[in-house]
């Protein structure tokens, strides 16, 4: 079993910032990538930045050059920093850990329990 604990969701103004933390612990063989999702009432689960072991980051287009994501492999934990929040980046954020239970293992998906972030105008 594999515990993805999120924190850092709340409420911030427009233009404010805001930082998650995920840390993925349990039993398992290997993480190989964590990021986070988003979905906004009405609208489908959306990616918002990935980061895999060695470091590589994918951004969502709409994200770029306002947050950042890093990794600290060894306690198996990601930080999402957003800066420049928007109205519109409202949504629950959804940790997502990718990786394998054991050695032998196909590839799955974890994911936590989703933390609330609200951008008022």
């Amino acid at each position: 079993q594999v515990q993805l604990v999120e924190s850092g969701g709340g409420v911030v103004q427009t233009g404010g910032s805001l930082k998650l933390s995920c840390a993925a612990s349990g039993n398992f063989f290997s993480i190989d990538a964590m990021g986070w999702y988003r979905q906004a009432p009405g609208k489908q689960r959306e990616l918002v930045a990935t980061i895999i072991s060695g470091g590589s980051t994918n951004y969502a287009e709409d994200v770029k050059g306002r947050y950042t994501l890093s990794r600290e492999n060894a306690k198996n934990t990601v930080y999402l920093q957003m800066n420049s929040l928007k109205p519109e980046d409202t949504a629950v954020y959804y940790c997502n850990a990718n990786g394998r239970r054991r050695a032998w293992s196909s590839r799955t998906d974890w994911w936590g329990q989703g933390t609330q972030v609200t951008v008022s105008s």
